[in-house]
Formats: C-alpha cells, structure tokens, sequence
C-alpha cells in the first residue's frame, strides 16, 4: 500500500480516510487495554466517536479492523516506498544496507500494531487466520524481492530469500534492542553487514 496524497482527494474521501483513521485508532488503543475480545463494535464505535454502523461499513468486522490496523502501519513505515530506493541502487552492497535500514524501519514502527494482532491471535481464531495472512504475505513479498534482487545480480534466488528471510525476522530485533539494549543504529548497521557477509561472502554472487 502507497500513501495516499490527501490533495488529490475529494472532500468526501478526506472524510472517509479520517473516520477509517479514527476507528483504527480507537481499536488499537482498546484492544490493547481491554484485550481484543473483550473489545466490541460497539464499544470501538463510542470511542472513535461514529455509529456502529460506520464502523461495519468500513471494516466488516474486528478481524477486518486488524487488517486496516496493518495497512495502516504499512502506511506509516514507509516500506513500500523504502523498497522501492533500493531496487534503484545499482550497486548491491548499498541495496543490502538499504535492505537492513527497511528492516529497521519495519521493526521500529510496528510493535503496538504486532502487539495488537499477536494478543488477539491467541484468543480469537479469525484473529489468528488474519495474522497468519500478514505473515504470509509478508514472506512472499520478501521472498518476490530479493528473488528478483538475486537474478539480477547473479545470485541463487531460492537460497537468496531464504538466507534474507530468516535474518530479517522481528526476533532478532526483539532479541537485540529490547533484551540486551542495542540501538535501532546498531541494530541496522549489524544487519547490513549480516546480509553482506551471507550473500556476498558466500560467493552467492559475483564480488
């Protein structure tokens, strides 16, 4: 999801986009006070200040709010657009310290919006579906990347992704900078001489 330029948008749109932030915003705030089930429609709708049917109209249901919580998100850290600066670099030691700056950038912004759906997950079973489509969408996305990343510099794109995959997951920055204190800096520089080191020094491609 690209970030919508509000100037290019009617009045109306503008409307909507700022109810469907409010919503999301009381959500987010409810479930993770009051936990997700015990959180309803009703309760989410008196709290962003609209009518219960607004918020079925923009969103279905709470399992529907959980997706537009992770859009939003995808919205707010630039991922998207991060990705795209790197596939521009010509040079794939620069792409790859790139690719760990996205990470960073992933992992810094979303742990209310992880600690939403990962608490809602083991309680409800549409919760847990609709985490399990976040993280499967996120592993084809990375996947889709550095494959083609991979064929373009001359690299196995299978063992590519799973290499970039596994090393770019929220443990490790979990692990890192809450455990034992590093710096989102550390963290970043860390993970781009990881990558470096795993797709490059493997003789994975062309030095």
């Amino acid at each position: 999801m690209t970030q919508v330029n509000s100037s290019h948008l009617t009045h109306r749109q503008r409307q909507a986009l700022a109810t469907r932030q409010l919503i999301i915003d009381a959500a987010t705030t409810l479930f993770l006070e009051r936990g997700y089930v015990a959180t309803t429609i009703d309760t989410i709708a008196q709290h962003a200040g609209v009518a219960v049917s607004t918020v079925y109209n923009t969103f279905g249901n709470k399992s529907g709010i959980l997706a537009g919580i992770r859009a939003a998100w995808v919205v707010e850290s630039g991922v998207n657009e991060l990705y795209h600066q790197a596939d521009q670099e010509r040079d794939f030691n620069r792409r790859l310290q790139l690719a760990a700056h996205t990470t960073r950038r992933v992992w810094e912004t979303s742990a209310r919006m992880m600690a939403v759906h990962t608490t809602a997950a083991g309680a409800d079973p549409d919760a847990a579906a609709e985490w399990q489509v976040a993280l499967n969408g996120r592993r084809t996305t990375l996947a889709r990347i550095y494959q083609a990343w991979a064929s373009e510099f001359g690299g196995d794109p299978e063992r590519t992704a799973a290499i970039a995959i596994a090393l770019t997951g929220p443990e490790m920055y979990l692990e890192l900078v809450t455990v034992w204190h590093w710096t989102p800096d550390q963290y970043e520089d860390w993970l781009a001489q990881l990558l470096q080191q795993q797709l490059l020094g493997a003789s994975m491609f062309p030095k």
